[in-house]
């Protein structure tokens, strides 16, 4: 009974591979029977590399890649070579401080290099082990858990170097994202290159890049500036920098300071600048807000956003270079004046953004606001 037709040389071979039981079929219930006598008399001459098929009622033959090995030379060389390159088959980790990027906030958003180092590590630092707990139970990880954060990175630092200078693994995470970037990690990886111990990356999430990427804003340059100063006089001279930028700027800003935050990025920035504010990235109520500085000012005057937040504001337009007024300058140095600075900090800032030479603003500033600065000083 013939199954298949096949072209004249190719059905001597399905036959014989039938016969040989190489080739099986669900085509029909009935058996198949393939006479012997019909066999060539001789098949060493054609070199065969052999390949089984599985045929199914609903769908056609489809070769797999098993071969027959002893017909195919190999260059063992070059598959030792590609087994190397494969990372899921790398040997166990070296010692050394791992900096482990975890989600940002849907758990789902790990990698598996991470969970491996997780898992393989003698001791896992953790911002809050109460928060990190939930992650390594999520993924049903044993290794145990250390406090590190930065009230007490001092007081761990001598601990977790005796513990890699006698080959143990180190694994390091926060909260949420890349350990190091505006959380506890800095320090202690300055330490470890200091003292000639690895300290390997182990890549993932990353709030600000995350929210950069879906912001609509300039990519191709920005500062990530990160959470401003708490004291009033450095935060303003910080933003102040940030408003003469013409790359996109990033911020990390707590809930309970974005008010504050975009009424000085508004008097500073003006208020016709574009911005993104996200927030909740990755959860369930994640959202975008866009819109410009002055009208974030307005929405978020009576509403109180939750979670973490990301502020992105566009660059500064660039344009012809304009001879400020001596009223602007004035107004400039007033600000900062009133905010605290002292004269020559507030002459230094303000030229720094102008073609005006600063001894023509520094003169300005002794004549408008030097009576001013000086019994503020002897107040002091």
């Amino acid at each position: 009974m013939e199954v298949l037709r096949q072209p004249t040389v190719g059905r001597w071979w399905w036959r014989w591979w039938r016969c040989q039981g190489v080739i099986t079929t669900t085509l029909s219930a009935a058996p198949a029977f393939v006479s012997l006598r019909r066999l060539p008399l001789s098949i060493s001459p054609i070199r065969l590399t052999h390949r089984v098929f599985s045929f199914s009622s609903s769908s056609p033959p489809n070769p797999s890649l098993t071969t027959d090995n002893s017909q195919t030379p190999h260059n063992h060389q070059e598959e030792e070579e590609e087994e190397e390159e494969e990372p899921s088959k790398a040997g166990p980790l070296k010692s050394g401080l791992y900096l482990v990027a975890t989600p940002i906030g849907n758990l789902e958003d790990i990698t598996l290099r991470a969970l491996r180092v997780l898992r393989s590590a003698d001791v896992i630092l953790s911002e809050d082990t109460r928060h990190s707990g939930k992650l390594l139970q999520h993924y049903n990880i044993k290794t145990p858990l250390l406090s590190y954060h930065k009230f007490n990175e001092s007081q761990r630092e001598n601990t977790i170097l005796r513990k890699l200078q006698q080959g143990n693994i180190v694994a390091l995470i926060s909260d949420a994202g890349t350990p190091g970037i505006s959380d506890p990690g800095t320090e202690l990886a300055k330490l470890c290159v200091n003292e000639k111990i690895p300290v390997i990356p182990i890549p993932g999430p990353s709030a600000f890049v995350t929210a950069l990427s879906a912001s609509g804003l300039a990519t191709d340059e920005f500062t990530f500036v990160g959470f401003l100063p708490k004291h009033a006089g450095s935060r303003r001279e910080r933003l102040l920098v940030s408003s003469k930028e013409t790359v996109t700027q990033i911020f990390f800003v707590p809930p309970h300071k974005l008010h504050q935050f975009l009424e000085e990025t508004s008097s500073l920035f003006s208020e016709s600048r574009q911005c993104v504010i996200a927030r909740e990235m990755t959860k369930l109520h994640e959202e975008f807000w866009r819109g410009t500085l002055g009208e974030a000012k307005d929405v978020f005057l009576t509403r109180q956003p939750k979670g973490e937040i990301t502020v992105l504001i566009e660059g500064k337009a660039n344009s012809i270079a304009e001879t400020p007024s001596e009223a602007q300058l004035e107004h400039e140095l007033g600000n900062l004046i009133s905010s605290g600075q002292s004269l020559s900090m507030a002459v230094k800032l303000v030229s720094e953004g102008t073609t005006v030479k600063r001894k023509t603003i520094y003169s300005l500033a002794l004549r408008k606001f030097g009576k001013q600065v000086e019994a503020r000083d002897d107040s002091n």
